[in-house]
């Protein structure tokens, strides 16, 4: 069928995928909001990561840790009045910061996608969805409209959408939540992207059209080597799904793994909070939960001090100081956190779903 993109190339999947060139690449990435009386607000400060074909890499933390402003940066999505982006975003080769409009344009959707949030506010409600779905196909194909109805149909089929054909005449208040988030995810996928990102796909579903999300996502990138950024702020996903974790707070990495690295080892003292915090099967019956302490708000600048300073149980006086970094506490090849005090390291070898929580001692600290 001529809806096929003519760009698509085969890639490595698997272990293969591992010793690929990176497909994109981000690089001190800083994003800056113009506020009020002519103050700044920093949302990204000094992000780095890279995604090679075939691998899902995630960006983890809790809301306002700046993960979803990276992505929009990535995508170049952001407003173009009162935002400064800096840094260098790299797709195969490609500055994207440095890209004309009509140059993302042409990338996104074709080789990029995205899948946002909310599936309610992202499609547009007075549209059908068999109208959404084929216009990413008219745009970047030269399929006719009768070719990109109906791979539109074999799409919504793919992401496991019941009655396919009606569905394509239907509004998005006529489709439950996950039948919404399935035909995003279809939209994305209409012209095989090599470069997918999930801004947290699963959220406001109930865990068993989760499970059949991430389940669709991970043939995804096992069948067709995409490289995907998944964003999010459930452990459980990350567990499941990604290869490396890239833990954010307060607009910065504080700890960067392999994902079973991370959940055997944890050394940032945020990693072991968040950790510690989620409720657990073979936890004594009555034990209760260890939530972080304050809330995100509870933070101080990273040019003067750990900004996870006020709500860590450990931090002292040596947490007060400008420019932490990632490289602190180096445990293996790959594990890097921004921790002055990291967790200490398990003695013994644990499983992700074992995973040892260090008991913190009682400490404060002013920045």
């Amino acid at each position: 069928m001529s809806a096929q993109p003519s760009n698509q190339t085969s890639v490595p999947t698997g272990p293969a995928a591992t010793g690929s060139r990176p497909l994109l690449e981000v690089q001190d990435l800083r994003v800056t909001f113009a506020g009020r009386g002519g103050r700044e607000f920093t949302a990204v400060d000094g992000v780095s990561f890279s995604v090679r074909p075939g691998q899902v890499v995630g960006l983890v933390g809790e809301s306002g840790s700046g993960k979803s402003v990276t992505s929009l940066a990535v995508m170049g999505l952001l407003p173009r009045k009162g935002v400064r982006v800096e840094g260098e975003v790299r797709f195969d080769g490609r500055d994207l910061l440095a890209a004309r409009r009509d140059e993302l344009s042409n990338l996104r959707g074709r080789e990029m996608a995205m899948v946002f949030q909310d599936p309610m506010t992202s499609l547009n409600p007075v549209v059908p969805i068999g109208t959404q779905v084929t216009e990413v196909l008219l745009r970047h194909t030269d399929a006719t409209r009768s070719e990109a109805r109906e791979e539109a149909e074999q799409l919504l089929r793919r992401v496991g959408i019941p009655d396919p054909g009606r569905r394509l005449t239907e509004y998005p208040h006529q489709l439950s939540g996950g039948m919404r988030q399935r035909a995003l995810i279809a939209i994305a996928l209409a012209c095989k992207p090599r470069l997918l990102i999930a801004d947290e796909p699963t959220t406001a579903l109930d865990v068993t059209i989760q499970a059949q999300v991430l389940e669709l996502l991970r043939q995804l990138v096992t069948e067709t080597g995409t490289a995907m950024v998944m964003i999010t702020h459930d452990l459980g996903v990350v567990a499941g799904l990604c290869d490396e974790v890239n833990v954010m707070y307060a607009g910065r990495v504080v700890e960067s793994a392999p994902r079973q690295e991370l959940f055997a080892a944890p050394r940032h003292r945020y990693t072991t909070g968040l950790l510690a915090s989620i409720p657990r099967l073979d936890s004594p019956r009555g034990e209760p939960l260890r939530p972080i302490p304050g809330s995100p708000s509870d933070t101080v600048a990273w040019s003067r001090a750990c900004a996870f300073a006020p709500r860590c149980t450990v931090a002292d006086a040596d947490c007060v100081r400008a420019d932490i970094p990632l490289d602190q506490d180096v445990v293996r090849p790959g594990h890097r956190a921004r921790c002055v005090h990291p967790a200490p390291e398990p003695e013994t070898a644990t499983t992700p779903a074992a995973a040892p929580q260090p008991a913190p001692t009682e400490r404060t600290v002013t920045p």
